[in-house]
């Protein structure tokens, strides 16, 4: 074996240009006999198992149940009560012998018995604008769920009663016999409730009648998984869901003249639509290109209410959906609707996704103009980002105020409207289509990619804003200038979350809570915590940090890998690492696990002869050194925007390895023929830096000595 020799020379340069070792200069040294670096491990994630791989994927002994529900349902319209039945079949794929099962009864928040909610309100402030005191003697709404029956049947068919305790918002149900690995049971439950107000599911009455939006409608079956075992937090209104997948087949029975849609595939137009709707909807899926076509209407807004526009005129009607492989059921059900289609085509050789959007006819002239549109762009920026929708199609309904957005597997509620004279403004049709892409997102991420939302907000909302704010800017190019996209003809969306500029108010508030907080437990900001601030540090990490290939690469691998499955947060991290080929600790720490803020100075700026310095100027006339301190907590990488004396410039971009030996500060040397008139710091406001104040140093401004070198470093910060 030939050995290599380094020649002595070339050792002490080595030696000359390393890192000084005398010392270690931590941003957090609680303690310097401890590794208190950034870039250390992170000690939160568990040790990767036959489960859950140290690559972030599901192990060779991965496992998850499965639950299939068979509900036939009512609404009465009268009293706005759902009465159903429901029959699961629960199949226990764990390890494990199982001898219980729990249930979530999301109905129960607003449950005068049972909610915790209701239990934990605090007492009255001191003062209460007269205004607000008209609201002080409304009883709270009491619609909890009622269940009327709980029995396991068996082979023959033959019921049983189980035992079952309500514990506010969840129910546990002793099963007859222990649910042996492998095994299934079979269980039915009977309940009926008050459809709400407001809410995530919730009921309004129109100028034209009564719409529902029914979501957390029926009991559901909680997730038991290899990290919680039973998943039984307590729905306590902000933490959302997380759920098994299976199959659905529901019934839905309702007045004549209501209209229903709802996750899963229409089992039965013939006796639901009448002939001329469903020629419409098959002419509806063949208009994919939605720049150039509208959608076409099923329902007109002159049709709405008709008797023509339903199959039969008296009685009721019972509407079927089946859905296979989703983790949640919701339907939407009212006389008033508007309703649109169009399709949506990956390539000419695939069926066409249905697109639907149903809206009132007070909802004109802009959910007409966007929504379907918003629901395109969605399945175009995220089946490329993430994977391709693999369900038959998507629907955008126009919701109660109350309801804001809110999602559920192929269906979405969007709150937004035009004034009482049906007029908009840009800002409003912006927010519709933010809302809209944001709703059918979460198609992706929590319905496909199914994290654990009641613990884990950002990992559904801001990794889905991090993919809403590509399709934003998506919607903007195809659309800008368009008769549908006049507002964007610059072909830039001015997206509120995802711009690092835009969260930097955030990130200056000392009372905030790490992205790595239970969503209950997030005190304030809310929004800010759970959706923007993830989203911006993924924006940041994919265009700045590892690169949009390396990046795209990583999280299509992680949205693929989990499809259909419950990843947790440390197998997000993981993967993004493993895919792009990053030790990302730093990153993580920083944005995540802490509430550090991105503050970096230029300190002093200053040059030499490089002849002086080199013996020689081949590389340059001057040698250049700028000092960086940092002086937040967070160790981020560094752009410097440097201008020179003839007025050109470039742009140095250093990575965040830098700060290893010194989190507190770095020089950053170079030759030039040139002389630098000015340096910025992250110059195109990228990294969030919290006080740029002090990222900007310009020189003097009067003329220097001409028998020697100008001292840079008298120049000034800005």
């Amino acid at each position: 074996m030939n050995k290599v020799r380094v020649p002595f020379f070339l050792i002490g340069l080595l030696w000359v240009f390393s890192p000084k070792v005398h010392a270690q200069y931590w941003v957090d040294p609680s303690d310097n006999r401890l590794n208190n670096s950034q870039f250390r491990p992170l000690s939160d994630w568990p040790t990767p198992t036959e489960y859950r791989t140290a690559s972030g994927s599901p192990g060779p002994k991965y496992w998850q149940q499965r639950v299939d529900y068979k509900i036939e349902a009512s609404l009465d319209t009268l009293n706005h009560r759902i009465t159903g039945k429901e029959r699961i079949t629960y199949r226990n794929n764990s390890p494990d012998v199982l001898r219980y099962i729990w249930m979530q009864l999301d109905q129960n928040l607003m449950s005068k018995e049972h909610s915790r909610t209701y239990q934990t309100t605090g007492a009255l402030p001191q003062s209460i604008p007269p205004a607000a005191r008209r609201f002080l003697n409304v009883d709270p709404f009491d619609g909890g769920f009622n269940i009327t029956r709980v029995q396991v049947v068996d082979g023959a068919g033959k019921r049983q009663n189980m035992d079952y305790r309500i514990n506010n918002t969840i129910m546990k149900v002793q099963l007859l016999q222990p649910l042996q690995p492998g095994g299934t049971v079979v269980f039915e439950v009977d309940w009926n409730h008050v459809v709400p107000d407001d809410g995530r599911g919730a009921k309004e009455k129109t100028k034209f009648g009564w719409h529902y939006v029914n979501a957390q409608w029926y009991p559901r079956v909680s997730v038991y998984d290899d990290v919680n075992g039973w998943q039984t937090d307590q729905f306590l209104g902000r933490g959302e869901f997380y759920l098994e997948f299976g199959n659905f087949d529901v019934s839905l029975t309702v007045p004549w003249n209501v209209i229903v849609d709802a996750t899963g595939t229409l089992q039965n137009p013939i006796e639901t639509l009448t002939a001329e709707q469903r020629n419409r909807l098959a002419q509806a899926y063949q208009v994919t290109d939605l720049v150039k076509n509208s959608p076409v209407f099923i329902i007109k807004p002159e049709e709405v209410g008709k008797p023509s526009s339903r199959p039969k005129t008296s009685g009721t009607i019972t509407w079927r959906y089946k859905a296979e492989n989703v983790r949640d059921f919701a339907w939407v059900a009212s006389r008033v609707y508007v309703w649109d289609a169009a399709g949506y085509q990956y390539s000419p050789s695939e069926k066409p996704i249905a697109l639907h959007s149903l809206y009132l006819k007070e909802s004109m002239p802009l959910w007409d103009k966007v929504s379907t549109r918003a629901i395109w762009q969605t399945m175009e920026t995220y089946g490329e980002m993430s994977l391709k929708y693999p369900y038959p199609k998507a629907v955008n309904v126009n919701g109660p105020p109350t309801v804001g957005g809110m999602e559920y597997p192929m269906l979405a509620f969007c709150a937004g409207r035009p004034n009482a004279e049906g007029k908009f403004t840009e800002v409003q049709e912006r927010g519709l289509i933010s809302v809209t892409i944001h709703e059918v997102g979460h198609n992706w991420f929590p319905m496909i990619i199914a994290s654990d939302e009641r613990k884990w907000t950002w990992q559904d909302e801001g990794v889905n804003s991090f993919v809403q704010y590509y399709a934003e800017q998506a919607y903007a190019k195809r659309f800008g200038g368009t008769p549908f996209g006049e507002q964007f003809k610059t072909g830039i969306y001015p997206s509120r979350r995802g711009p690092a500029k835009n969260i930097v108010p955030y990130m200056r508030d000392a009372d905030q809570v790490p992205i790595m907080t239970h969503s209950d437990l997030i005190h304030k900001d809310f929004g800010n915590n759970g959706y923007a601030k993830p989203a911006t540090a993924l924006v940041m990490l994919r265009d700045h940090i590892v690169g949009p290939k390396a990046f795209d690469e990583a999280f299509r691998e992680y949205s693929q890998k989990w499809a259909f499955r419950h990843p947790m947060p440390w197998d997000f991290f993981r993967t993004i690492e493993d895919g792009a080929g990053e030790d990302l600790s730093y990153f993580w720490r920083g944005w995540f696990y802490t509430t550090h803020t991105n503050d970096q100075a230029i300190t002093e700026v200053k040059s030499q002869k490089a002849a002086d310095l080199v013996g020689d100027d081949k590389r340059g006339q001057h040698y250049w050194r700028i000092t960086i301190e940092n002086k937040g907590k967070m160790v981020m990488p560094v752009q410097l925007g440097i201008t020179y004396d003839d007025g050109s410039s470039e742009k140095m971009k250093l990575p965040a390895d830098i700060w290893r030996n010194n989190e507190l500060k770095f020089e950053k040397g170079f030759f030039s023929d040139k002389k630098v008139a000015k340096v910025v710091l992250d110059p195109d406001e990228v990294f969030a830096d919290v006080d740029r104040t002090n990222n900007t140093w310009e020189a003097q401004k009067l003329e220097q000595p001409k028998t020697q070198e100008s001292p840079a470093s008298g120049g000034q910060r800005n």
